[in-house]
């Protein structure tokens, strides 16, 4: 029997091993947990099945499903580029298909993927590129670095990679759409004008989280004005794919293909700011590196980070304490919880050029990376001297620059260690630092909170939390079955009542083996098999031990639920027969209610 790709790469693949790559997994009896992606938390809630090959967060969002959906989830993707991911991670061949249905997310990657492979030519064959490439080698980037990184070289020509993609049979708006090409602004004879974004640059391509490139960065390469017969103005320094259905600045830090391996392994993460820096420290042994490629870190990239670790260390060759967006992206970062430290560099330096110059000193300063706390108290206090005593006006200046940022520590220790820090160096009561500590706001929330309650799934009753509990603490022991009476069944919805029908047979329903629901499992919907995968490991990551008095009162619990309910429906017909002067019928909903009311009592 063939299997189908699906199958196939559901067979060949570990949900532990392909979620893994993304999150840092840690093992809990025969489960894996981890902070759930899809949304912010601080204690994990995200569980992983090896046994059932399912994950599921058992916070505040609720996701799960097998490692279609968590790829789907993770990478903001179709079915169909998931198959492919999939499919790649698994070595499985998908049939090729007609290019009239790819998805438009397919044939951009594709573009793109044509685009490196041309400029990765450009840097080897033309003469141009022979020189670019000499450039990068005087950089330090070595020959296999150039080719691990894919670096190329855009040439001069206006529409050089414009025509090579329409050869491929790619349509211009489609290029367009990839931001490879610009639309420009005149038309000559009705028809539009496109010409290529970058030209005559060194070529950085920029890959996702599975390695396909998304976008491409391209630096300035410098020729003499005889060489370049269309002395155009190449400045800006950098250019950059504009944001596009694959690429977007602020959700992307260039190398984590690279390097999320090793920043699980290291449990830290090295932040630089530009493609040199982090290929050279990546070729100089500092593989746990990733570049923000010139923007401030947002709450995108740090949430994408807490996937593999909570520390980090920022090595900017900008000033920290002075750049108002940089300054933001380490609030970010505190307000989540990370464990910043800062990697101070010799002045003028970048990590390129100080890796270049000396591997040796690099190293010795990640070693030396101060924490980001005493970074800004080091700061204020040198704008003081060596003073050792503080007029009251300069206590108060000090006291306000510093206060702000002990606010944002989520930690109570690690602020208090840093309130008693500042009150002995300006010699006042903690007491007081705390008194001011108070009277700052806290910062209006951010717009990124939009996403994380969006991502929020919406509550569930108390009727169905009762029932869930129930049946959890039933797949944790199954001798509270005899607890449960055939009558007590008319309480429960339809999928948890099959459940509690078989369990009443005596059929065999071993934790953790859907099969133990003999063939019932068969005809059940997905929906339902769903929510019995959601039980049993909802049960299995349970830490609680439930006693029969705990499955007792849940159920009288759910009978109260359930009886209030109808009551509330039949004293609504009730007011309706009373308007109608229905005599008989107001005597049957009476009668109704009495009895509901007994059974309440019972």
């Amino acid at each position: 029997m063939t299997l189908s790709p699906i199958e196939e790469i559901k067979n060949r693949l570990d949900i532990v091993q392909v979620i893994g790559d993304y999150l840092k997994l840690q093992k809990t009896g025969a489960n894996f947990r981890a902070l759930c992606p899809f949304h912010s938390e601080k204690t994990p809630s995200f569980f992983v099945s090896p046994a059932r090959q399912i994950w599921r967060c058992f916070g505040a969002c609720g996701e799960g499903g097998d490692i279609f959906k968590f790829i789907m989830k993770i990478e903001g993707v179709e079915f169909g580029d998931a198959l492919k991911i999939l499919a790649q991670k698994a070595g499985v061949k998908l049939k090729p298909r007609d290019p009239v249905f790819n998805t438009a997310r397919q044939r951009l990657y594709q573009i793109l993927e044509l685009a490196c492979r041309f400029y990765e030519i450009q840097l080897k064959s033309s003469k141009l590129g022979n020189r670019a490439k000499d450039y990068l080698m005087k950089r330090g980037l070595t020959e296999e670095s150039i080719s691990q990184w894919r670096l190329g070289f855009a040439p001069a020509a206006w529409q050089g990679l414009f025509d090579f993609l329409r050869s491929k049979g790619y349509q211009a708006e489609e290029i367009m759409k990839s931001g490879l090409v610009i639309l420009s602004e005149k038309e000559t004879a009705g028809s539009s004008h496109y010409y290529d974004r970058f030209r005559q640059r060194i070529m950085f391509p920029i890959f996702d989280l599975n390695s396909q490139v998304v976008g491409f960065g391209g630096r300035i390469f410098e020729i003499s004005d005889a060489e370049n017969n269309q002395k155009e103005n190449l400045e800006p320094k950098y250019v950059n794919t504009p944001t596009t259905l694959l690429y977007d600045k602020s959700r992307i830090l260039y190398g984590l293909d690279k390097a999320k391996l090793a920043i699980k392994k290291k449990d830290s993460c090295v932040i630089v700011e530009g493609y040199l820096d982090a290929i050279l420290s990546f070729q100089a042994g500092t593989s746990n590196v990733v570049a923000s490629s010139g923007t401030a870190l947002t709450s995108f990239h740090l949430d994408i980070l807490s996937r593999y670790t909570q520390n980090l260390f920022l090595a900017f060759d900008m000033d920290l304490a002075g750049d108002t967006a940089t300054r933001r992206g380490i609030e970010l970062a505190q307000e989540k919880g990370f464990n910043l430290r800062i990697v101070s560099l010799p002045q003028g330096k970048d990590p390129a050029e100080l890796i270049l110059t000396s591997p040796k000193l690099w190293q010795k300063s990640l070693e030396e990376g101060r924490d980001v706390i005493e970074f800004y108290f080091e700061n204020v206090f040198k704008n003081f001297s060596a003073k050792k005593v503080f007029a009251p006006q300069e206590k108060v200046k000090i006291a306000k620059e510093l206060l702000p940022i002990l606010k944002r520590i989520p930690n109570r220790i690690i602020q208090d260690h840093w309130l008693q820090e500042l009150a002995q160096r300006l010699q006042t009561k903690v007491e007081v630092l705390e008194e001011e500590l108070q009277k700052i706001k806290k910062d209006e929330k951010r717009v990124e909170t939009a996403a994380e309650i969006k991502n929020q799934a919406p509550p569930k009753s108390r009727k169905v939390l009762l029932q869930e509990a129930i049946l959890t603490m039933l797949f944790k022991n199954q001798n509270f079955v005899k607890l449960i009476k055939e009558p007590q069944l008319r309480f429960f919805e339809v999928p948890y009542k099959k459940f509690l029908e078989i369990f009443l047979t005596g059929d065999s329903l071993k934790k953790g083996e859907k099969e133990g629901f003999s063939e019932n499992i068969k005809s059940f919907s997905e929906s339902e098999k769903d929510l019995l995968d959601y039980l049993i490991l909802k049960a299995e990551v349970e830490e609680t031990d439930f006693h029969e008095t705990d499955f007792k009162k849940s159920l009288t619990e759910l009978k109260k639920e359930v009886i209030k309910e109808e009551l509330a429906q039949f004293n609504q017909e009730l007011k309706e027969a009373e308007k109608k002067e229905d005599k008989q019928k107001i005597d049957l909903i009476l009668a109704k209610i009495n009895d509901l009311i007994k059974e309440l009592k019972e």
